[in-house]
C-alpha cells in the first residue's frame, strides 16, 4: 500500500522555463519510494507531462469565476482517489528527495494527527535535472553552492493524516494566504505543527511570476483578498513556520527553540489576543512586528 499521495496543480506548461521545472519536480516525485502522485487540471501541456511521466491525471477541478483551481476540490479529489495513508498537496515547481519521504514516516509514527511542513532551499536553475545516478548527491551540492534556505514564511508543501483538513474553504491556489490559514487551522485543532526543516532538503526552483495576471507576485492578486476574507481575516493568514509545535530532528520530536523571530511572534499573538475587540486594521497596526520597527525608526530619527 502506498504511504504517501501527493497532489498538485501546476501551472500551464507554455513557458518554456516553468515547463521545465514543472517536469523536474514532477520526475523527482515519480522517484521516490512508496509514493503515488496525482495532478490536478486542464493547463495546456498537462496532460501530456502526466503521461510522459507516468502519473495520474485528473482533469476535472472546481474553478472560480476567473478560471483558476480551488483547494477544496483538489482536496477532495485527492482523498477520493488517493491509496495512501498520507496526503501532501504540493507546488509543482519543488523537488523532492528520500529524506521527505523518511520524515512523514517518522511523524506518522509518533502522531496520530499532525501537519508536516518546512523551509524551502531556493535554487537557480537553467537547464533540465540529470536524473543519472548520483543527481540526489550532486543536486545537493549544487544547492548548498547557492546557499539560500528561505525565510520562514510561506509554506510549499503541507502533508497530513487523512483524517485532519476534512473541511477546506474555497481558497484560491496559487494566491497568497491559504497556506497560511492550514498552519492556523492546525494550531486551532490542537494537531501537531512539524518542522522538519533539520531533517529534510526541499529544492524551490526560482521563477518569475510571468505566469500569474500583470506578472505580479502572487500575494498582489485581487484573488488574494478573497483568500484572506475566506480564511476568517488578516490574523489568521498571519501564521508561519515560525509557529510549529515541534522539530523533526534525526528521527525525534523536539521543541523550537526560542529564537529572537519566534519571540516576537508571541508577543504579536499576545497583543492580538489582548486586543481582539478592536478593529482589525487597528490590530493589525498595534501588533505586527513591521509596525514596530517603523514606529522606532519614528521615535529615534
Amino acid at each position: 500500500m502506498t504511504l504517501i499521495t501527493l497532489f498538485s496543480a501546476p501551472k500551464p506548461f507554455t513557458n518554456p522555463h516553468i515547463a521545465m521545472i514543472q517536469r523536474n519536480a514532477i520526475r523527482s516525485w515519480t522517484l521516490l519510494p512508496d509514493v503515488e502522485v496525482i495532478l490536478l487540471g486542464e493547463e495546456d501541456g498537462l496532460a501530456e507531462a502526466a503521461r510522459d511521466l507516468g502519473v495520474q491525471h485528473i482533469p476535472h477541478v472546481a474553478r472560480n469565476a476567473n478560471g483558476t483551481p480551488l483547494i477544496s476540490s483538489m482536496f477532495q479529489l485527492a482523498r477520493e482517489h488517493s491509496t495512501g495513508d498520507l496526503l501532501c498537496i504540493v507546488n509543482a515547481d519543488m523537488i523532492l528527495l528520500p529524506d521527505f519521504v523518511e520524515a512523514a514516516r517518522q511523524a506518522a509514527e509518533m502522531k496520530d494527527k499532525f501537519v508536516l511542513l518546512s523551509q524551502r532551499w531556493d535554487y537557480d536553475i537553467a537547464s533540465p535535472l540529470d536524473f543519472a545516478e548520483g543527481w540526489q548527491d550532486r543536486l545537493r551540492s549544487a544547492v548548498h553552492g547557492q546557499n539560500n534556505l528561505h525565510r520562514p514564511a510561506g509554506s510549499d508543501f503541507f502533508l497530513f493524516p487523512k483524517s485532519c483538513y476534512t473541511d477546506i474553504p474555497d481558497f484560491i491556489i496559487g494566491r497568497a494566504g491559504w497556506d497560511n490559514w492550514m498552519i492556523y487551522k492546525a494550531r486551532r485543532e490542537g494537531w501537531p505543527v512539524i518542522d522538519c526543516t533539520p531533517s529534510v532538503m526541499i529544492v524551490h526552483q526560482n521563477h518569475d511570476y510571468s505566469h500569474l495576471p500583470g506578472g505580479k507576485p502572487h500575494y498582489e492578486h485581487p484573488d488574494t483578498n478573497e483568500n484572506i476574507r475566506l480564511a476568517g481575516g488578516q490574523a489568521n493568514i498571519r501564521y508561519t513556520i515560525l509557529d510549529s509545535t515541534h522539530r523533526l530532528v534525526g528521527g525525534t520530536l523536539a521543541r523550537p527553540p526560542l529564537t529572537t523571530l519566534r519571540f516576537m511572534r508571541k508577543v504579536e499573538l499576545f497583543l492580538r489576543a489582548l486586543f481582539f475587540f478592536l478593529p482589525e486594521n487597528v490590530v493589525e497596526e498595534i501588533a505586527r512586528p513591521k509596525r514596530w520597527k517603523k514606529r522606532f525608526k519614528k521615535l529615534f530619527k
